[in-house]
């Protein structure tokens, strides 16, 4: 099975793909996508659908599973996110009839085993379950990779999970 986890935003979007065999898990690719504040907004989300369609288009995968969003800032920022976040929906329905959401803290706790944990404590134990050389840099790629991974623990409960 492939899983593609997406960790969500408008100038960076984190994106992990692993295979899961059994229990075993085999990173596939891991990296952002990315959009210039510069650009006209309207282009930064026919950007995000264009790169997120070719990932998608390019792995096929069997599930996507996507962070929810937690807004601590001002208003207009989690609006513009929330569109990025629409266009991400969007393209991955064109794909997948079902997706699933995982909130932060139920990411930490199935990666790290602690709710609270720290971005470094998810980094280190996304780089130790997938057998990688070094940390996925940057932080929304291993975000993304965490979002796969809890997908992959799931698998036998994740229409709890689906996105409504």
């Amino acid at each position: 099975m492939i899983i593609l986890g997406i960790d969500p935003g408008l100038a960076t979007i984190g994106y992990g793909v692993i295979e899961v065999i059994g229990n075993k898990f085999k990173t596939l690719e891991y990296g952002i996508i990315s959009t210039p504040a510069k650009m006209d907004f309207a282009n930064r989300l026919l950007k995000i659908h264009r790169d997120l369609d070719m990932i998608i288009r390019k792995y096929r995968p069997d599930d996507i599973a996507f962070e929810e969003l937690f807004f601590n800032k001002n208003v207009k920022t989690a609006i513009n996110v929330a569109h990025a976040r629409g266009v991400l929906i969007l393209t991955s329905k064109m794909y997948n009839e079902e997706l699933y959401e995982y909130t932060p803290l139920q990411i930490k706790q199935a990666v790290v085993g602690y709710g609270r944990a720290d971005k470094n404590q998810v980094q280190q134990m996304v780089k130790f379950i997938l057998n990688l050389e070094k940390i996925p840099k940057p932080d929304d790629a291993a975000d993304a990779l965490a979002v796969a991974l809890i997908h992959a623990f799931c698998l036998k409960n994740k229409d709890l999970y689906r996105m409504k």
